[in-house]
């Protein structure tokens, strides 16, 4: 007989169960439920959908969130507190459409169906900034190149070892942590895993460290671009295709090159012929476009993608094949919702294999310092609206992914871009006030 959870808890010594769901804007939601009743509430949790952003009105029904126990995390800042991701359904019962973990689940059966199992890894740049997000919470972090620094990364020792035993704590395989290439940035990796797994463990990973670097008096964030002159957050997704028992990796081909298949390019190739429309996905907030096609940082480079291309070892394309059998996205940011990046990529992919997409040669130049032809590789968007308009006229993500989600999403994005745009900022002050 199934445990019940609050078996499970009473055996645990958890008192409270966060039942929590991440919303298009990928912000977590979430009820505090005292142990002692959540075996009625874990399927009963009810929200009012127009309180998060989901596209809906203060008239509709309540939703209800059905957690997924079998993706339970403790806390392990808080351990008499557990997490579960939940998806939503309407009062009938029905799935909802827009909830970004049924979006992804709805991509991983399509595949399902074609005899793949995806799996995904996630490396996941933040920057630890003053609580009130106005500078760098260490001010001796002043190096030109800080990537790597040896000194900054311990004196931050306390915050990212906590972060780090708790991953281990949780079973993650957490293998290697680092100050990133720019002042007051680190990055933490933990092994892949099937697609759906990473994507909970992505969207937790941004709440415990947010969490755990406020028990220290500081502000973690992932915001793309937080500082003009440093490296934004970058998101880089590790991706690969296996067979259904997960027991063979279909990108792998060692009688190739750069050692994948024949599958994988066809994936590749999807993923370049849909780059456009991703962008909504990969990079869905204004500041987002502040970090790709960026002018050179303080480091000396933006390790952001400017084109639509791809490479192999080279981190200044926006795919680099680091190695056989997978290749790394480099496009997405700190932002991207955790479930629906991941969804868009592999809509784009299963596309690309379907019609057996060809992603043409491979570019070695530095894209940096000798970029391409830009008739040949297009620009990615330069802005949030040029992204949101791509997906709109891109008929395939929208079925793939699912029209009534895509219309929520273009809809709350729109009005997300018309909000910017009203707003008059200093610099057109400076620059117009005497016109």
């Amino acid at each position: 007989m199934t445990q019940t959870l609050s078996a499970l808890a009473q055996a645990r010594g958890i008192r409270y169960f966060l039942i929590s769901f991440t919303d298009l804007f990928g912000i977590q939601r979430a009820k505090l439920v005292p142990a002692a009743v959540i075996d009625t509430m874990q399927t009963a949790a009810g929200f009012a959908g127009f309180a998060a952003w989901l596209d809906m009105t203060p008239a509709d029904a309540d939703v209800f969130a059905r957690a997924d126990a079998a993706a339970l995390m403790p806390l392990p800042w808080q351990p008499d507190v557990a997490w579960m991701p939940a998806d939503l359904a309407t009062v009938k019962g029905d799935p909802l459409p827009q909830t970004p973990r049924l979006v992804l689940k709805r991509v991983l059966e399509q595949a399902q169906a074609l005899g793949y199992r995806v799996k995904t890894g996630v490396e996941c740049e933040y920057f630890l900034v003053s609580p009130d997000g106005e500078s760098l919470a260490d001010g001796f972090d002043r190096q030109s190149k800080p990537c790597y620094d040896q000194q900054a990364l311990m004196r931050r020792f306390a915050v990212i070892s906590e972060i780090c035993d708790a991953m281990q704590a949780l079973g993650w395989g957490a293998y290697q942590n680092d100050h990133e290439d720019a002042n007051g940035q680190f990055e933490m990796n933990w092994l892949y895993d099937d697609a759906l797994v990473t994507a909970d463990r992505h969207a937790f990973f941004k709440y415990m460290v947010k969490s755990i670097a406020e028990k220290h008096g500081l502000r973690a964030t992932f915001m793309p671009k937080p500082f003009a002159h440093l490296t934004g957050n970058g998101c880089h997704l590790h991706l690969s295709v296996w067979d259904a028992a997960g027991a063979m990796n279909l990108f792998h081909d060692p009688q190739d090159e750069m050692g994948l298949s024949r599958l994988a390019y066809h994936f590749i190739g999807g993923v370049l012929h849909h780059a456009p429309a991703l962008c909504a996905f990969t990079n869905p907030t204004v500041n987002s476009y502040k970090r790709i096609n960026a002018p050179v940082t303080r480091s000396g480079a933006t390790w952001s993608p400017t084109t639509i291309s791809y490479s192999g070892n080279n981190r200044t394309h926006m795919i680099r094949i680091p190695d056989p059998g997978r290749f790394e996205l480099r496009l997405a940011d700190g932002a991207a919702n955790p479930y629906l990046f991941v969804a868009a990529v592999i809509a784009a992919g299963l596309d690309g294999i379907k019609e057996q997409r060809d992603p043409g040669p491979r570019c070695d130049n530095n894209n940096y310092t000798d970029p391409l032809p830009p008739e040949q590789y297009p620009s990615l968007p330069g802005n949030l609206l040029d992204a949101l308009r791509a997906l709109e006229r891109n008929t395939t993500l929208t079925t793939l992914l699912g029209e009534n989600f895509v219309e929520s999403y273009l809809k709350l994005k729109y009005r997300e871009w018309q909000e910017f745009h009203s707003q008059i900022t200093p610099w057109e002050r400076e620059y117009t006030l005497d016109c």
